[in-house]
């Protein structure tokens, strides 16, 4: 029996412990109502205390109690059942967290290789850093080792789960071997006032016996690593039961503990606890250390979540037992694979993930269960068809859809405002390729030179590289990282895929001719390297060496992408700052609709299951804060004069700190781009809107590390960058800017407005399943997270829709002009979404396996309309929905009726039906006899400004 569930349209909650299972349940009938067909959780396992995103599991066997118990999730999963939704889970293979909260990582710190999880972590224990041999490097400290000692930040207590090194909120394992140095010391004391004969310190010396024959902190089978842990927990109960029992036991131990932490200013007095802290299987530093020493794979640069070996079979099965059991009990019916590209073999993953969850459910289809992977496609780059997957999580599609509400006509003059605002031309590939470059020199600088020593060592087996110097070869890796295009390749065996030998091919030649004087050996041998070419001189088991080094190497380009053009680039290039999107091509000028036609019919094609998606917990800005400012791809002139003279206002209120302003000229481009998308439609909520501006700046400028970063915060230009915004956000009569800026962000939230609503018909429509972020079924203007996180307001969201529910029957004529007359409640997109999605849960066949056909507009408002036919059998629908709106009309007007369209018509396919109904507006629509087989764009677009037209 195949359970391969394919949901209609999914709804993404982010779930925490102020938003959990309980809450999700009186959402339901909301968004069942609303046409949902499946909830969409971010990761529900348990996470750290507090986790505002569910990422950081520190338990993969349980569900999050934070969230609500098992009963209530088992409420939430009969409830979606009885609505016939399913649920789709965000599930995260590749990291865990590096918390003391993590008990498998903190058996890992207790006893280093020797423990029975380390190998289910990305653990060097043998780095060429000798000092951190059989050790993990933990960047933890805010300030040097030596001061955070004698600061007496680090503390040893003792507790019932035995000793611990205290700092601040972190608690680190004491080796239970250490627990003889502690434990020895002042014994005599101890022999003296209960008697070397009594029966507490023979028990005392007892448990000494059985902790000097622990096995020593080696890797060990697993039966014998078992034994060995069973033994370790016999002695911490018989030693903290033998505490609580004797005076004597208790009064040695807590003066060894004041004693072992020392004393403040007296250095010496800290040599007991030094000495400890050198014997445990971690070392501590100052965590701007991370990026020369670390020595364990982070999730990106992030140090305090590490890699997990989910290659492993046994990592694998003790990863997923409690995902699987809730496939297998029929409660979560889809799962989303998170960062994919950092895993070791994707593919094997992907294959083994199908394997299990078909044990799970006796599926038989292939692939037997809905799975979409987070994978940013770049472009041209197509998913591997090998993978068992249903499709992405949708930036694909997010991307080429913004890129038709981008006029390309408007460029020319786009780069021209950008390249005199900023005194300096911008050349998009050396920008990427430079910060790229840093990102490998900083953040993941031990990363690189790991394999570059990995790297050096495959050239001393090659007798034709051996003589090839360590530090050339890593530059060649590194210049070769730089210039590919693509996040990563996908070789798992000794046959490299075309699509993944062309890229690394172009990188190659690339890194080539930017560095013409370095040794063009080192680019043969990395090419021989990567590509797997084979060679007389090389043997098998050098091949598979190699091959090894390649599915390493694979693991880390998508990080160097990720921080270098997602997090650097992004907040760099600020041309038009809605084309600044994960996976897009902000150097673009847009997209064409035959491109877009070209692309959708492709996704029907091969991945007709996939998610549309417009707004997510990833991207850079909201789908709404996006359409906004395409708005200026249409208007550079009016833009180039606002501009001008904002900053020539706005001039005195900026800081003057040596060479530069603060905020400097690329920054404050991206400030007035951010509020023309971001800017309440509320009045009242400007003061909220300030704090979040100034928070998404300080982030945005870290991102960007010009001025200040994550790793060295600027204070100074921080703080300046702050009273800038609030200066020119305070509401007085002297800022002159405040009142011109209104003037024109309503323009630009009117315009973007009829954007967001054809972004979100042509999103329910097209190839895919339309995916939804919470709260985005009204204006949804958020940034980057945090501040997409914050909470959603469904009070309000459920009232509109009962109210659309109620009058939309009786009095739609009115609803409609209501809707459009009142546009920025955001009701009018509320309508599009409950209409639209309810009519394809009832005709799934249509856009789930129905063609895909575009429509010509004929007339000379042809560029103005994005317009598609879905057949399935005889069911047909027509889907049309404005453009460049600021051309179409004069003043802030609908696009509705014969005066903005005049004679336009949409060129009805061939075989298409005559009469057809509109959707939302219940209007019979047939085509007018002077334009043949033509519907005439004022009858579509008639009384509502996008159009599902229906013909069964």
């Amino acid at each position: 029996m195949s359970i391969l569930r394919i949901p209609v349209s999914t709804y993404r909650i982010q779930f925490n412990k102020d938003f959990g299972f309980r809450d999700a349940l009186d959402l339901i009938p909301y968004l069942h109502s609303l046409g949902v067909t499946d909830l969409y959780a971010s990761p529900l396992l348990q996470a750290r205390h507090g986790s505002p995103h569910g990422y950081d599991v520190t338990c993969p066997s349980h569900l999050n109690p934070e969230l609500g118990s098992e009963e209530e999730f088992e409420l939430l999963a009969r409830d979606l059942r009885s609505h016939g939704m399913g649920l789709l889970l965000d599930i995260v293979p590749n990291h865990m967290a590096a918390s003391s909260e993590n008990p498998w990582w903190r058996d890992v710190l207790e006893n280093g290789p020797g423990s029975t999880y380390a190998t289910y972590f990305d653990v060097d224990w043998h780095p060429p850093n000798r000092t951190l041999d059989n050790k993990v490097l933990l960047p933890v400290l805010g300030r040097r080792y030596s001061e955070a000692l004698e600061n007496q930040e680090l503390t040893l207590i003792y507790e019932e789960t035995g000793f611990f090194i205290q700092y601040a909120d972190t608690k680190l394992p004491v080796a239970p071997k250490s627990y003889l140095r502690i434990l020895e010391h002042r014994l005599e004391d101890l022999d003296r006032k209960a008697g070397a004969d009594s029966e507490v310190v023979r028990e005392f010396r007892g448990i000494f016996s059985v902790i000097s024959d622990l096995p020593e902190r080696v890797a060990l089978p697993s039966e014998a690593a078992g034994e060995r842990r069973m033994q370790r927990e016999a002695v911490k109960e018989r030693l903290w039961k033998l505490y609580n029992a004797s005076a004597e036991i208790r009064e040695l131990i807590d003066r060894n503990l004041d004693t072992f932490n020392g004393r403040k200013k007296d250095p010496r007095s800290f040599g007991l606890l030094d000495q400890l802290l050198s014997e445990q299987a971690y070392v501590l530093s100052f965590w701007r250390a991370a990026n020369e020493e670390i020595n364990y794979r982070r999730f990106f640069a992030i140090t305090d979540l590490v890699g997990v070996r989910v290659e492993d079979p046994l990592v694998f099965d003790a990863t997923h037992t409690e995902i699987l059991r809730l496939v297998g009990k029929g409660s979560v019916t889809g799962l989303r694979v998170d960062h994919i590209d950092g895993l070791h073999d994707p593919a094997g993953y992907l294959r083994r993930l199908q394997e299990r969850l078909a044990d799970s459910t006796s599926a038989i289809s292939a692939p037997g269960f809905y799975v979409v992977v987070e994978k940013i496609l770049s472009a041209g780059e197509a998913l591997p068809a090998d993978w068992p997957v249903l499709g992405t999580t949708g930036y694909d599609f997010l991307n080429i859809l913004n890129g038709i509400f981008v006029d390309p006509r408007g460029f020319p003059a786009l780069d021209d405002v950008y390249t005199r605002y900023l005194g300096a031309a911008v050349n998009f590939a050396d920008l990427v390729y430079d910060k790229k470059k840093e990102v490998m020199d900083t953040l993941l600088a031990v990363e690189m030179r790991a394999l570059g020593h990995h790297l050096s060592l495959l050239a001393e087996q090659d007798r034709y590289a051996r003589d090839l110097p360590a530090t050339g070869l890593t530059r060649a890796l590194v210049e070769t990282v730089a210039c590919m295009t693509i996040y990563r390749t996908y070789t798992r065996t000794l046959a490299v895929a075309p699509a993944d030998r062309q890229s690394v091919s172009q990188a190659l030649q690339d890194a080539r001719r930017r560095n013409p004087a370095l040794n063009p050996a080192c680019f043969d041998f990395l090419r021989d390297v990567l590509l797997l070419r084979e060679s007389v001189q090389i043997s098998p088991e050098q091949r598979e060496a190699r091959l090894g080094f390649v599915m390493r190497w694979q693991q880390f380009t998508g990080p160097i992408m990720a921080k270098g053009f997602e997090d650097t680039v992004l907040y760099l290039y600020n041309r038009l700052a809605s084309l600044d999107e994960v996976g897009g091509r902000p150097h673009s000028e847009g997209v064409s609709l035959p491109d877009f036609h070209d692309s959708c019919r492709q996704r029907l094609r091969h991945w007709p299951c996939a998610l549309n998606a417009t707004s997510t917990h990833d991207t850079k800005r909201s789908e709404d804060v996006r359409a906004r400012i395409d708005v200026l791809s249409e208007i550079p002139e009016e833009w180039a004069q606002r501009l001008a003279r904002w900053s020539r206002w706005n001039e005195p209120k900026k800081k003057r700190l040596r060479e530069h302003d603060m905020p400097d000229r690329n920054e404050e481009i991206l400030i007035y781009q951010t509020m023309l998308g971001a800017w309440p439609l509320e009045p009242a909520a400007a003061g909220e809107f300030r704090k979040r501006l100034q928070d998404y700046m300080i982030k945005a400028t870290r991102e960007a590390k010009v001025h200040t970063k994550w790793t060295r915060p600027n204070s100074t230009h921080e703080n300046a960058l702050a009273r800038f915004i609030a200066a020119i956000t305070r509401t007085s009569s002297e800022n002159r800017f405040l009142k011109d800026f209104l003037e024109f962000q309503r323009q630009i939230a009117y315009y973007g407005a009829f954007n967001a609503l054809a972004q979100v018909m042509v999103k329910m429509t097209a190839p895919g399943v339309p995916d939804f972020y919470q709260g985005s079924e009204l204006w949804d203007l958020h940034l980057v997270d945090p501040d997409n996180r914050s909470p959603v307001d469904y009070r309000k969201r459920k009232q509109r829709l009962e109210e659309l529910q109620g009058r939309g029957e009786s009095d739609l004529a009115g609803v409609l002009r209501e809707l459009i007359d009142h546009w920025d409640d955001g009701r009018i997109k509320l309508y599009t979404i409950f209409k639209t999605l309810n009519f394809r849960k009832a005709h799934p066949e249509i856009f789930a396996e129905g063609d895909y056909l575009p429509v010509k507009t004929a007339g000379g408002k042809s560029a103005h309309v994005i317009a598609f036919a879905r057949r399935s059998k005889k069911e047909w629908a027509i889907v049309a929905a404005p453009r460049f709106v600021t051309k179409l009309v004069k003043g802030p007007r609908p696009p509705l009726g014969a005066e903005v369209w005049e004679r336009s018509a949409l060129a009805l396919p061939k075989g298409s039906p005559r009469n057809w109904i509109h959707v939302l507006t219940r209007e019979e629509i047939t085509p007018s006899a002077a334009n043949g087989r033509g519907l005439l764009c004022a009858d579509v677009f008639k009384s509502f400004p996008v159009a599902l037209l229906y013909s069964p």
